[in-house]
């Protein structure tokens, strides 16, 4: 039994139905559908700093049809922008923007000693220096033993806050999971203030050797911290961190990865995270996708491995200012009968700085047509181009395991390398191809551990699918 589309109805944004059912007739969607999110926020209550205008959402499908009773693969193309404010500050600028719920959370096991702590305290002064009085600031270190050097307050005497920071000390052993533990902790106090962008930054340069230190139980412990609604940035600094445990955690956690090679980048890593957070207009985003009948999933950006059922849920990394998420969708039809069907259900979830929780409904539709003029016809190129550094990102990761497993020649790693390096620079990633560029460099003066360090940090961007305006 078929159910058809009313076509008086707008696809994203209207209303919610069943994927399982088939839907047959409609509009002709033109393959890109487009709207604005729904207002947001409780016109009775007050509110902190929002952006002026909303989140846009855009589906584009490959081609406007594909070949019906025999197999066929498409792709969908999912864009999540949001605008660039005029008016909105870089770092070193005062205008309005979200404030800040931050947790610095930082290594002082006995590897720490020396430059790359006192590096990493510079680094929090001038972060400090950044911060307004409306932010809210805590700080909790880790050796073995893990505590508060700072309990969340708002910044409004730096130098108290720099004098706390002055008494930090080396201590021994690396209690990772604590440490987020007591961050999180922190962090929670003030989550139910709404408007404030909730940030933990960890900081550490080794493996973890006390408290919980196997790979899954702190991974999941990320993904458990940013289900609280608290996303998680990770510094891995010098050349003995768990590069494979950070990133993991980093991507779990819906936050961003850097790897620090020399103790002097510490307090620009910090401002560069500082300035994402300030322009942060979104958090919390959620793609839940549902396949209907005659559908299989190939692939998705950010989604690995593949779910084993019809339903998945996709996090997404909080959106800043200016930036677009793309998520491309690969599917298959195995044996599709004629007609225009709803392909997939899908629902993005996000949480405007306004405050609350907003849902996006958003159909994805197929025609399936006999006419092999229409099915034939060029894939669409933007499409296209989002498939391809969709792809990279598996490009890069099958690169770091090459290298780590020797398994590839350090040769056919730049050969590789190069490659996605190009495609980056044509698709405007002017910041993954820097870091491609670093790690050939590595390879080529013997740096192999520096270079899977820094590839990592590309193969996280390429998951989160962030693309800047």
């Amino acid at each position: 039994m078929s159910n058809p589309i009313d076509p008086n109805k707008t696809v994203i944004g209207g209303p919610q139905v069943d994927p399982n059912r088939t839907m047959i007739g409609g509009p002709d969607l033109g393959r890109t559908q487009a709207m604005t999110s729904p207002p947001g926020g409780d016109p009775n209550r007050t509110q902190a700093w929002s952006p002026s205008q909303p989140l846009t959402f855009e589906l584009t499908a490959s081609r406007e049809a594909t070949m019906a009773n025999g197999p066929a693969r498409e792709q969908f193309l999912l864009e999540i922008t949001a605008p660039r404010e005029p008016g909105l500050p870089g770092v070193a600028t005062g205008g309005a923007r979200a404030p800040l719920n931050l947790c610095l959370v930082i290594d002082r096991s006995g590897s720490m000693e020396g430059a790359p702590l006192d590096y990493a305290k510079q680094a929090c002064n001038q972060l400090v220096d950044l911060l307004s009085p409306n932010d809210v600031l805590s700080i909790v270190v880790f050796d073995e033993i893990v505590e508060v050097l700072m309990a969340p307050q708002r910044v409004t005497d730096r130098q108290a806050v720099k004098n706390g920071i002055a008494q930090l000390q080396p201590g021994y052993t690396t209690n990772l999971y604590d440490g987020i533990t007591l961050g999180s902790q922190q962090l929670q106090q003030m989550l139910g203030e709404s408007g404030r962008v909730t940030r933990m930054v960890v900081l550490t340069d080794g493996e973890p050797t006390a408290g919980i230190k196997e790979f899954h139980p702190l991974v999941q412990h990320a993904g458990d911290t940013k289900q609280k609604g608290i996303t998680i940035t990770f510094l891995g600094f010098g050349p003995e961190y768990n590069e494979e445990l950070l990133a993991a955690m980093a991507k779990k956690a819906g936050g961003n990865y850097y790897y620090i090679p020399e103790p002097h980048l510490i307090p620009e890593i910090f401002r560069n995270e500082l300035g994402k957070m300030m322009s942060t207009m979104s958090t919390n985003l959620k793609l839940d996708v549902k396949l209907a009948r005659w559908v299989s999933l190939r692939g998705c950006t950010g989604l690995s491995p593949l779910p084993d059922g019809d339903s998945f849920t996709l996090d997404l990394a909080d959106l800043e200012q200016g930036n677009t998420i793309q998520v491309v969708l690969d599917v298959e039809f195995p044996n599709h009968p004629l007609g225009q069907y709803r392909v997939a259900e899908g629902k993005i979830h996000f949480q405007p700085l306004s405050g609350g929780t907003q849902t996006v409904p958003v159909d994805f539709m197929m025609e399936f047509t006999s006419d092999s003029a229409k099915f034939s016809c060029p894939v669409n190129p933007k499409v296209a181009a989002a498939s391809e550094i969709s792809a990279a990102g598996r490009v890069v990761e099958k690169t770091i395991m090459g290298l780590k497993t020797q398994a590839i020649t350090s040769a056919q790693a730049l050969q590789d390398l190069a490659k996605t390096q190009a495609l980056l620079v044509q698709d405007g990633r002017g910041s993954e191809a820097q870091e491609v560029t670093l790690a050939m460099q590595a390879i080529q003066r013997g740096d192999v551990g520096g270079a899977e360090k820094t590839l990592m940090g590309t193969m996280v961007q390429l998951d989160q699918g962030k693309k800047q305006n």
